[in-house]
């Protein structure tokens, strides 16, 4: 959520304009869908449980910057997502994006040591 606070993401739908079509209606942001698929790998959840969660966790719905009212989406669009990150080399250069905004930031440093595990949550300590 520190992400969120700091950089109101990590990513913009501006960053993924090649991976859909100019025409057509508009979809869901792509931005964040892969904010969600990181929460979902986090907190090891299924597609239907990260869809659920959008639903209904304030905590996710406050990282996606979205209404607390709002519906959420089916979670079958999670998988199409992940179709779409697993081609060329679109992952890589999404992970490289969010390190650069991340280290612009001041949040990472060069050649330092991060923490990688991910901390307990309330409750859990």
């Amino acid at each position: 959520m520190w992400v969120r606070d700091h950089l109101d993401g990590l990513w913009s739908d501006e960053d993924f304009l090649s991976w859909y079509p100019r025409d057509g209606r508009p979809g869901l942001s792509p931005a964040q869908l892969a904010t969600v698929c990181v929460l979902q790998f986090l907190l090891n959840l299924s597609d239907r449980q990260a869809a659920e969660a959008v639903r209904w966790r304030i905590d996710f719905k406050y990282a996606l910057a979205i209404n607390l009212d709002d519906p959420g989406f089916h979670h079958s669009v999670l998988t199409d997502f992940r179709d779409r990150l697993g081609q060329d080399d679109r992952a890589d250069r999404l992970l490289s994006l969010a390190l650069d905004r991340l280290r612009e930031a001041g949040m990472i440093k060069e050649r330092g040591r991060q923490r990688t595990e991910v901390p307990p949550r309330c409750g859990e300590w």
